[in-house]
């Protein structure tokens, strides 16, 4: 079975215009993304995906494999199908290209499980929430799911909430989506023909349009910890970007 994890590059963010590009001990974030994940042994082939010729050139330029898109792409899963249409792989992992400091083997569970249980479709990854602050935090994406581990929503609002105890809740029943995704081919095809979802469209969270569609997402809790490996040098204090 062919695991092809793609790395979607925008150069347009509108936070922060070209952001993969920007410099981080001398090499590109996008080159230190690509190579902390090119030697997962669960992974056939790592492309970073980009709709900018200046990206896929740096990419290039290090060694790296990188598939031109189009700018029509509305979110990473869509500039990821765009792919999937030329390619014949059975999943495919989306890894976005800012996330610097995802240590890459949180990865190898959830493929791993993909490619044991045929059955599931999409998938990603959450983990427990270590702070109020993070909880309340509109820019950490929170998750709910049932007893089967299948996405209920996901919200930047709090969720859940807790009625009688507001100030006091339990941290570790709250969970914090991470932007990180598994794709049978199929689905992520379907997923790049339908229109933006109303929730999508309001929450801004692209994983949303599956559930709007009745699929359901498997989310494994990972406890690994956020930082990779190569990330001792990078969080020494210093002036990154």
């Amino acid at each position: 079975m062919k695991v092809v994890l793609v790395i979607p590059a925008r150069f347009q963010s509108t936070r922060f215009p070209g952001k993969p590009l920007a410099k981080l001990l001398g090499r590109p974030l996008i080159q230190h993304v690509y190579e902390q994940t090119r030697n997962l042994k669960v992974v056939d082939r790592v492309i970073v995906a980009t709709d900018d010729e200046r990206i896929k050139k740096v990419v290039e330029g290090f060694e790296g494999e990188a598939y031109l898109t189009s700018n029509r792409a509305r979110t990473g899963g869509d500039r990821i199908a765009e792919l999937a249409q030329r390619m014949k792989a059975e999943l495919f992992v989306n890894l976005q290209g800012d996330e610097l400091l995802l240590d890459p083997e949180m990865l190898v569970p959830l493929i791993t499980l993909f490619r044991k249980k045929k059955s599931l479709l999409v998938g990603s990854l959450m983990r427990s929430i270590a702070s109020e602050e993070d909880f309340k935090n509109p820019n950490i994406v929170k998750t709910v799911s049932d007893r089967e581990g299948f996405a209920l929503y996901f919200s930047r609002s709090p969720i859940p909430f807790f009625r009688d105890r507001p100030n006091n809740f339990p941290l570790k029943s709250v969970y914090q989506h991470l932007g990180i995704y598994i794709y049978r081919r199929q689905p992520l095809l379907e997923f790049s023909g339908w229109p933006t979802g109303i929730l999508e469209d309001f929450e801004q969270l692209e994983q949303l349009r599956f559930l709007e569609h009745g699929y359901r997402i498997k989310l494994l809790e990972t406890r690994v910890v956020r930082f990779g490996s190569i990330h001792q040098k990078i969080l020494r204090p210093q002036k990154l970007f």
